[in-house]
């Protein structure tokens, strides 16, 4: 249950909820409990004549007054209340209810801004060849929607979602962009750098806008000719940049993102030594997103064969340290991989907080509540942890109607969760 309140009587302890696209607030979440003044001086700024809150959820002296009035008011003051005792059991589940629906409801909200920033990328996209100047405003802008949201206190953890709506070509630069900023502000990236390497990576593929249709995902049965042109992309980005007056560290990105640390890469085969440092983060994004969305679904690598081909195949190909502060943000079964638990049970892997990657949240296919997932935190459970990572083929039917593997990955990110009072 909500109610309105004009923005000057908001109050820390409110908790709130902020309508409208994720881009009209620099929040991390649209629904959120006030901590501070200037959160409070913020949402003023918006020029809403309204904010909805929850009393229930709320933590000042009105949401009490709220609940007092709600019980009716004709108990007199001085009657003795029989406090009501949970039943321990009830009361687990109680909480386990609710940390379901909190996680399904951020996943609903990740995956609205997730869209949201898909369609913008569209918008960018269409506008690069009649407006330049007016698609690289756009991309700035959405790449400072994306940072606000990220330049928080406190830990963020990646969340993978449902199957990405819309184009793949959308999907992968958003994939590699969301995926990219996190990865270089865990490595202390200034936030200016982070901006530009952004705005590179949301237009890293621009060039694949001049290609045919059919030669712009790679294939193996490419003839020279097609393999020619599709490296091509490389070249035609860096055109469309210089027209669209990209900053030099964006501009570097789009040049250098199918290069490799080896010298194998393309389109002029340099090493570490002579890639930005933008690039070679996006360049070992690029990588990955392209190993778990690949041309064919069923070529796909599940994201924790994709880690492990990239660690143990072709460590090589990139810059060490990106490659190691990857592996601890996304965790050694990173978000969307498919395992089974040491109690055999099967689960997916719904987001790992970067400052615990070994502890992951997991989704689990529960027989002991009728077959239904219910939402688990590993670090909570000392003696349960994953035994090994599986394919979808290899869960049983009724297992995959639950747990819905994805065919294609999506990444998004939001502010982890912490416990509230009822779970300390």
């Amino acid at each position: 249950m909500t109610a309105t309140v004009e923005p000057n009587d908001l109050r820390v302890g409110m908790f709130i909820h902020l309508d409208g696209g994720w881009m009209s607030h620099p929040f991390p979440l649209s629904s959120f409990k006030i901590s501070s003044q200037e959160q409070i001086d913020t949402i003023r700024a918006l020029g809403l004549s309204r904010v909805r809150w929850s009393p229930e959820r709320s933590d000042v002296p009105a949401a009490a007054s709220v609940a007092a009035t709600a019980g009716g008011g004709d108990e007199p003051e001085d009657a003795v209340r029989t406090p009501v005792v949970e039943d321990p059991a009830a009361r687990a589940r109680r909480l386990a209810d609710a940390r379901d629906e909190a996680d399904r409801a951020a996943v609903r909200l990740c995956e609205r801004q997730y869209q949201e920033a898909c369609r913008d990328l569209r918008r960018i996209n269409d506008t690069v060849v009649a407006d330049p100047e007016r698609a690289r405003d756009s991309a700035q802008a959405l790449t400072r929607a994306l940072l606000d949201k990220m330049m928080v206190d406190g830990e963020l953890c990646v969340r993978v979602l449902g199957e990405p709506a819309g184009d793949r070509h959308s999907a992968h630069a958003v994939n590699v962009s969301v995926v990219s900023l996190l990865l270089a502000k865990s490595m202390g990236m200034a936030e200016a750098e982070l901006a530009d390497l952004g705005t590179g990576a949301l237009l890293h593929d621009v060039g694949k806008l001049d290609l045919p249709d059919r030669v712009r995902l790679p294939h193996d049965d490419f003839s020279h000719a097609e393999t020619t042109l599709y490296r091509d992309h490389v070249s035609h980005g860096i055109v469309q940049a210089r027209r669209m007056g990209l900053p030099p560290t964006a501009l570097l990105v789009l040049a250098q993102h199918h290069e490799l640390a080896d010298g194998t890469g393309f389109p002029k085969g340099v090493t570490t030594e002579r890639m930005a440092l933008a690039a070679r983060i996006v360049s070992l994004v690029n990588y990955y997103d392209n190993l778990c969305n690949g041309p064919s679904p069923a070529r796909s690598l599940t994201p924790h064969e994709a880690l492990s081909r990239m660690f143990a195949q072709s460590r090589s190909k990139f810059d060490p340290a990106i490659l190691n502060g990857f592996i601890r943000m996304m965790g050694i079964y990173p978000p969307g991989s498919l395992v089974q638990l040491s109690d055999e049970r099967y689960a997916i892997v719904t987001s790992v907080n970067s400052a615990r990657p070994l502890k992951p949240h997991v989704r689990v296919h529960d027989p002991a509540r009728g077959g239904r997932s219910v939402l688990l935190n590993l670090e909570d459970c000392p003696d349960l942890g994953i035994r090994r990572s599986l394919k979808a083929a290899q869960l049983p039917a009724r297992v995959a109607d639950v747990l819905s593997p994805r065919q294609r990955v999506a990444y998004y990110f939001d502010v982890a969760a912490r416990p509230t009072s009822e779970d300390a």
